[in-house]
Order: C-alpha cells, then sequence, then structure tokens
C-alpha cells in the first residue's frame, strides 16, 4: 500500500465509494452511532485490533454511545493517503456486526 498522500479529486473519489465518510482538517472521518456506552466500547477494542493489524492508527474518540475516527498518515506529513482508505474499508466492513450506523 502506497503512502504517498493523494490529491484533493483522489479522496472525493474515493470518499464516494464510503458512505457517512468525510474530509475535513487533511484527515478523513466518521463518526458511528451505537446502542449504548458498551456497544461502542466493544467497536472501539475491533478497531483498536484492526489497526493493531494493519500497523495504522486513527485518532479514536468513544463518547456514550458515539465513536469517531480521523484518519491520515503521519509519514507522509499527516495527508491521507491509501492506507488510509483501506483501514476505513476495513474498519466499515465490522462496524455493523456492533450495531453502528
Amino acid at each position: 500500500m502506497s503512502d504517498e498522500p493523494l490529491s484533493q479529486k483522489e479522496i472525493e473519489d474515493r470518499l464516494r465509494e464510503l458512505p457517512g465518510w468525510a474530509y475535513e482538517n487533511d484527515r478523513i472521518t466518521r463518526t458511528y452511532r451505537l446502542d449504548g456506552h458498551f456497544a461502542a466500547s466493544a467497536l472501539v477494542a475491533h478497531i483498536a485490533a484492526l489497526q493493531q493489524e494493519l500497523n495504522h492508527h486513527s485518532d479514536l474518540t468513544l463518547g456514550y454511545d458515539t465513536v469517531r475516527l480521523a484518519v491520515n498518515t503521519h509519514s507522509a506529513g499527516d495527508a491521507v493517503t491509501a492506507t488510509d482508505f483501506a483501514l476505513a474499508e476495513r474498519v466499515e466492513s465490522i462496524a455493523p456486526a456492533h450495531g453502528a450506523a
């Protein structure tokens, strides 16, 4: 996976394939709503395991019934790369099992 920064157009094109995700402050972001704090905590733990597996880590914010991710690549000058989208896609694949919307 390339850690080359993506262009604004590449980011916009890829975001069209990830409903719910946005580009803000040089990161791709998504907030999931869940059924309470326990469900949100379980999703955070699952995301943390994915991030460890991919060796790519986002900023995660745990709320009472929300989980927010903000993702960019530090080694690419805090730009958005294909690696960030790979992580986003993996999170999207596991979130429904946690009841995330």
